[in-house]
């Protein structure tokens, strides 16, 4: 299968190798686990790194060498010594640390079964094909793709293939701005509210329309190309559960607290946050909160649990319930998974190792390149 001249497949199958935790490693009691994974650290010393991503649990982060967002992590990834990277986080965030790591560093995803569902809504193959039927409904406007930093490799391959690039959530509207200064339109993948919000933030919200490709029938390619900006049906399943009666119930509970919210989250609930941005934004302002001010957290659960450790004289709380608030890609880099590639990397033995191919690698990096030009 081809897209934009470069071999892939569906993310389902292109890491269906990647190995189960053996039985012996899964009845691990804490204390336990914690001496065995000290004892490998002391082994490999600074031959690995961990990197572990703000949405991890407790027992990741507190063995982690760096914490942060994804691309945050990559790079430090990039400047490190180590021969090993072992990420705590999901699929396309160790793809994107193989793809600016040196070739002699491997990169580790403890567990198979850590795949964002939002980078699995906007697949390279699946969105070659709209692609062709979008550009064919406005043959002579120069549309520029951006892809949010989540999402798989080859698809940062494939904007960076017709002239677009990467974007974080904080730098979005720049991606954005860069895009229309080059083009004439937009398709951004595959967070459909982060580029609703951004297209907000432009003062271009009546230039949207949505493309949906989970609905053959519902899809109107000239329709849809007459807009500026063209957004991909996907999104994040923690942020989108985020409502605005949760802001409600939150200052009914709490009447002094100030609610920020990730810009995953529905148009709707951003406006009715005090404030909203990354997860480096949300955790800069619970850091230079006033002791006593009560801060109600919209993203994934840990990073809350995060900060009411991080920062006990500020009041943390949770815009709604565990439940509602967990990601369960993110859960599946049990500390298990971690005790185990790290006694098999102290044995010589590499397991799970994640690899970009190298045309993927090239182009995608050309596509990052381009965000940091911004």
């Amino acid at each position: 299968m081809e897209t934009a001249e470069l071999d892939t497949d569906l993310s389902l199958f292109k890491y269906d190798n990647l190995e189960q935790l053996p039985p012996r490693y899964r009845e691990l009691e804490e204390d336990e686990r914690t001496e065995r994974i000290d004892a490998a650290l002391e082994d490999l010393g600074d031959d690995v790194v961990i990197l572990g991503h703000n949405y991890q649990r407790r027992e990741i982060v507190e063995h982690a060498d760096f914490i942060g967002d994804s691309y945050q992590l990559s790079k430090e990834a990039a400047e490190a010594d180590a021969e090993y990277v072992i990420f705590g986080g999901v699929t396309f965030m160790a793809e994107s640390a193989d793809i600016i790591t040196d070739d002699d560093q491997s990169v580790i995803l403890p567990s198979m079964e850590a795949s964002c569902p939002m980078a699995g809504m906007a697949e390279a193959l699946q969105v070659d094909s709209a692609w062709a039927e979008i550009t064919a409904a406005a043959p002579d406007a120069d549309i520029i793709p951006i892809t949010y930093m989540n999402s798989y490799a080859d698809l940062k391959a494939f904007c960076a293939s017709q002239g677009g690039l990467v974007c974080t959530s904080s730098n979005a509207h720049e991606a954005f701005e860069y895009a229309f200064n080059k083009g004439d339109k937009v398709l951004f993948l595959p967070d459909k509210h982060l580029g609703e919000n951004t297209a907000h933030r432009l003062d271009m919200e009546e230039e949207i329309a949505e493309w949906d490709p989970w609905d053959p029938e519902g899809k109107d390619a000239d329709e849809v190309a007459e807009s500026d900006i063209i957004l991909w049906d996907g999104y994040c399943q923690v942020h989108e559960r985020f409502r605005e009666e949760h802001i409600d119930q939150v200052r009914a509970d709490n009447p002094d607290a100030n609610v920020i919210v990730h810009p995953e989250c529905r148009r709707e609930v951003v406006e009715a946050a005090d404030k909203a941005g990354s997860t480096a934004t949300i955790c800069e302002t619970v850091a230079n909160a006033d002791p006593g001010d009560t801060w109600a957290i919209g993203t994934e659960i840990h990073l809350t649990n995060h900060l009411q450790r991080w920062h006990p004289e500020v009041n943390v709380v949770p815009l709604c319930g565990d439940a509602c608030m967990d990601c369960n890609a993110m859960r599946q880099i049990d500390p298990n998974y971690l005790t185990w590639v790290l006694e098999e990397l102290a044995e010589g033995r590499e397991h799970n190792v994640i690899e970009v191919a190298p045309e993927e690698k090239e182009l995608a990096g050309v596509a990052l390149d381009r965000m940091l030009e911004i």
